[in-house]
């Protein structure tokens, strides 16, 4: 058997909580602004929700079939993971409840003080006690547990009250109360000496529940919070044809707020009988019960980190970073038909894109649009852009993916308003998930039809569009938008995409297209010519991709990684990746963009794409890429990632042992924020002017390894990077 400390393969489950881990750092990192430090904490505790719901939960499933599903790299069964699992979120979660103790002791210092319960004055008990009387009891609903009343039902990610109680007639029985109702969780009062207290409702509600039961004696209570598994497939049962498929998603949210809990979270102490007593309740394992002193519920902690934010000194926030805004004349649609065009989010505004579909909406000359849809903004304008052109008369087609896990009701929401306008909506697949990001607007010219095609590598969401870092490349060759129109066509009759060139198109031309790159770097290194691979995306675990990059390592190619999240590789370990370099960037953004760059100089091949190296992404879901051969392009997409690979603020390297650390500035040399970099070097905007560009017939030259382009400070709002630019553009790599 292997020897786990030469083996390059980690658990994908434990990498997911390395990169928990990643976040939380952020937490106490004091070079990190308060109000953010706080919304890391928050971002963590959200994050390990989502692992309970989607990972824990689908792990617990999987204990309950005959045949254990292992693994795909560690061959680890999953009660094995779980109890993997465990002990790293017990050690996490203590960690997390430190860091909140010494943000606690940071906002004390800073005039924001937390109310205790357990320390009031009286004038404080008396105001608390009124505030509660008159503004949270007449909306609490408290329930009783015994002989004549069952056990309710425990909604997901919501905290209740619990508590013990024995009456003379009934003996012990138990209370619940539901504190989610509809009050403010979060309270803040302002007092005479310029500090400001903060109160969460339910520690309020904690101190002075036990009056509700006054006919009872109350022996223990403690507040508590249930996580449930939420992690819901398609019954094959359920997809009768003449069901709509809408209605089969409705009916399965319906069926996820009632699966099987797979985490408690309970205050410090709670008392054991309690514990048991849901434990036993709700068939919850000893070991998947956790107490902690921070909320719990995540959410108050991006409510606290907005309010500090919101009224407090700015230091205690990132400084203001808005994405660059185009020209009031700039016109995405006219400059896309004369050259290719890169946009880069949050650092540029999504705004054109929008203006380019309303514009492609009320114009003569298109006959149809054609989108992907996966994740939307609630109050999307993108989506709004489609069916004003529904109602202009264009052809509409929207593919909309109603299992796009957590916003499927938005999904669903969003496809009844689509078909009202006109639009034609499909679903896509019943075996693979739609992740793709494409957008083909056709127009007829003088009898002849033309393409624009957009491929991108994040959601069509004007929100997350400002948090995440995204690419949207643009084009009218028409060779781009005939692979396109035909990975629609397919998309509409149940086809998969066998046959592309310049596009990336999984599950059939995705990975081996991929693959086929990394066969040439290993064939070069072999025959002693210079070889590397730049592999960036958010999360990796394919075993055959995994094994290629290692095949690579083992002929001598440098392979750099920047790998955001889950990386189920290590890097340098002897003999299979000594020559295999990872990183991990975290910071203010959160990195969502794909680029797969081959070579360097003369031989370089660079791709944009939606899909990571997931097997999920590579085997089981529709993605979309593509080959760039715009020669400025391709060079400011290498240029991209020769700035990352650089940055020594938000960076951490992995060592051959699988373990993190922080990448650090070498003496003498200005520390890299790869990330506030960016608006630098996108500070030019939205280009009009683009000689180099190739001509639509004629395939592109071979592209050169950047140098690093020359800030030019004209813009107000970017002279802060003018000085960080010049020292860090002033140093060879």
């Amino acid at each position: 058997m292997e020897n786990p400390s030469e083996s390059i393969f980690i658990n994908r489950e434990l990498s997911w909580l390395d990169f928990d881990s990643r976040v939380l750092a952020l937490a106490k990192e004091k070079s990190v602004p308060l109000a953010e430090r706080i919304k890391f904490a928050a971002i963590f505790g959200s994050n390990m929700d989502e692992f309970f719901m989607v990972r824990v939960g689908s792990l617990y499933d999987q204990t309950l079939l005959k045949n254990n599903k292992l693994d795909i790299v560690t061959h680890m069964t999953p009660s094995e993971q779980i109890a993997a699992i465990t002990p790293r979120v017990a050690e996490l979660q203590a960690k997390c409840d430190k860091y909140y103790q010494h943000l606690l002791s940071a906002l004390k210092e800073n005039k924001y003080i937390k109310v205790d319960f357990d320390h009031l004055d009286k004038q404080q008990e008396h105001y608390w006690k009124a505030y509660f009387t008159s503004e949270i009891l007449p909306i609490l609903s408290p329930q009783v547990v015994d002989q004549r009343h069952p056990f309710p039902f425990l909604r997901n990610k919501e905290i209740y009250y619990a508590a013990q109680l024995n009456s003379k007639s009934d003996g012990v029985y138990y209370g619940i109360i539901p504190l989610s109702g509809q009050f403010e969780q979060l309270l803040f009062i302002k007092n005479p000496d310029g500090t400001t207290s903060f109160a969460f409702a339910d520690e309020l509600i904690a101190h002075y529940a036990a009056g509700i039961f006054n006919k009872s004696t109350l022996q223990n209570a403690c507040l508590f919070r249930v996580t449930r598994n939420a992690d819901i497939t398609v019954d094959e049962g359920m997809m009768d044809h003449d069901i709509d498929f809408r209605d089969v998603m409705s009916e399965l949210l319906k069926k996820r707020r009632k699966l099987a809990a797979v985490r408690l979270q309970f205050w410090p102490s709670a008392p054991q009988e309690i514990v048991k007593f849901l434990r036993d309740k709700l068939v919850v394992p000893a070991d998947r019960c956790y107490t902690q002193t921070s909320p719990l519920d995540p959410g108050l902690l991006f409510r606290l980190a907005s309010r500090v934010s919101a009224d407090s000194n700015p230091a205690f926030s990132y400084p203001p970073a808005r994405p660059i805004q185009a020209p009031a004349d700039y016109d995405l649609y006219a400059e896309a038909h004369k050259h290719d065009v890169l946009l880069s989010y949050p650092y540029q505004s999504i705004r054109p894109f929008i203006r380019m579909l309303m514009k492609a909406g009320s114009d003569p000359d298109v006959v149809s649009i054609k989108m992907t849809l996966y994740r939307m903004a609630s109050d999307s304008q993108i989506v709004q852009a489609l069916i004003n052109a529904a109602e202009n008369g264009k052809e509409v087609t929207a593919m909309v993916e109603l299992r796009a896990r957590f916003d499927e009701q938005n999904n669903i929401d969003w496809s009844k308003q689509l078909e009202e306008a006109g639009c034609t909506v499909f679903y896509g697949f019943d075996d693979y998930k739609v992740h793709s990001k494409l957008t083909l607007i056709t127009s007829k010219v003088n009898g002849k039809y033309h393409y624009l095609t957009q491929i991108g590598t994040g959601n069509y969401n004007e929100k997350t569009s400002e948090l995440y870092t995204d690419l949207s490349f643009i084009t009218t060759r028409q060779e781009i938008g005939e692979e396109a129109s035909a990975v629609f066509n397919n998309m509409a009759l149940q086809r998969l995409t066998s046959e592309a060139d310049t596009m990336l198109v999984a599950p059939l031309r995705f990975k081996s297209v991929l693959l086929e790159q990394m066969d040439r770097q290993i064939d070069r290194a072999r025959r002693g010519l210079p070889a590397s691979m730049i592999l960036k995306n958010n999360s990796i675990n394919d075993p055959q991709i995994i094994n290629k990059i290692s095949e690579a390592s083992c002929a001598g190619v440098r392979v750099d990684m920047i790998v955001r999240g889950i990386c189920c590789i290590k890097a340098g370990v002897p003999g299979k990746t000594e020559n295999v370099h990872i990183r991990s960037i975290v910071g203010r953004y959160l990195e969502h963009s794909r680029i797969y760059c081959f070579g360097e100089g003369e031989d370089m091949t660079i791709y944009i794409a939606s899909g990571d190296f997931l097997t999920r992404n590579t085997e089981r879901r529709v993605e979309v890429g593509v080959r760039v051969d715009d020669r400025e392009i391709a060079k400011k997409l290498r240029g991209i990632l020769d700035l990352q690979l650089r940055d020594t603020v938000n960076a951490r390297e992995m060592q051959p042992d699988g373990i993190y650390t922080r990448v650090k500035p070498k003496q003498g040399e200005p520390p890299v924020d790869s990330q506030m970099a960016m608006y630098g070097y996108f500070q030019h905007g939205f280009e009009t002017a683009h000689p180099a560009a190739p001509t639509r017939k004629a395939a592109a030259k071979p592209v050169q390894k950047p140098k690093h382009p020359t800030p030019h400070p004209h813009k107000p709002e970017n002279k802060r990077f003018r000085g960080f630019l010049d020292s860090l553009f002033g140093h060879k790599k």
